[in-house]
């Protein structure tokens, strides 16, 4: 009986200490990653401020957290509201045409001026859909994300209408495949492009529209 109650005991410890650290470690890391990602950005412009009230406008002020950051927020949203200005617009189309002209610097300049479209401009939507098709064979299925109606030489080399379709890896989404699959073998799942993400990540283990109560 005695060591059947230090069993159980024990069993109780691996369950609770268990439960903790996945209580902990998830909101421990999330907050430890938003705190570097602050000092990281909040040092970008802090020191440079610093500076200018210290040296330039004689007033004696040390550095305040957040101070850097604030001004970050300000500087980028001062210069998308010049960047509206008619003007502007012209200056920044000529930089962007003398840009495309130096050799490594556009191919990366375009790279990222893409990529930042993507996800910050107004059709930052990358991910339309969730999508089933059959990868990396017949019969065995996998989810994807529709992104868009393929155009272009890579439409116009083939017979068949394709889509482009994002296939991310398990854990890790933000790493996969671009593939170009069939209209007709596609196949949309009635879930939301979240839902879909979080059956990626958690390998299976997380099922979208699956009730609580089910067996």
């Amino acid at each position: 009986m005695e060591t059947a109650s230090k069993d159980t005991v024990a069993k109780r410890f691996r369950r609770y200490f268990g439960t903790g650290l996945l209580v902990l470690v998830p909101i421990s890391l999330t907050v430890f990653i938003i705190y570097k990602l602050f000092l990281m950005v909040d040092g970008i412009l802090r020191d440079v401020i610093f500076i200018l009230l210290s040296d330039y406008l004689h007033i004696n002020l040390a550095p305040v957290p957040g101070l850097g950051f604030l001004a970050l927020i300000a500087l980028i949203t001062g210069v998308g509201f010049f960047a509206t200005n008619l003007f502007v617009k012209k200056l920044i189309e000529v930089g962007e045409a003398l840009l495309r002209r130096i050799p490594l610097i556009n191919r990366v300049y375009l790279a990222i001026k893409q990529i930042s479209n993507a996800f910050f401009g107004e059709k930052r939507e990358v991910f339309k859909k969730a999508v089933l098709f059959e990868y990396p064979r017949k019969g065995i299925y996998s989810i994807g994300f529709f992104t868009q109606d393929t155009r272009g030489n890579v439409q116009d080399s083939l017979e068949e209408d394709v889509v482009s379709v994002f296939l991310p890896t398990t854990p890790n989404p933000t790493s996969g495949f671009l593939l170009f699959v069939p209209k007709s073998e596609i196949v949309e799942l009635d879930i939301s492009v979240e839902e879909a993400l979080k059956l990626v990540i958690s390998g299976g283990a997380i099922t979208p529209g699956l009730k609580k109560d089910r067996a």
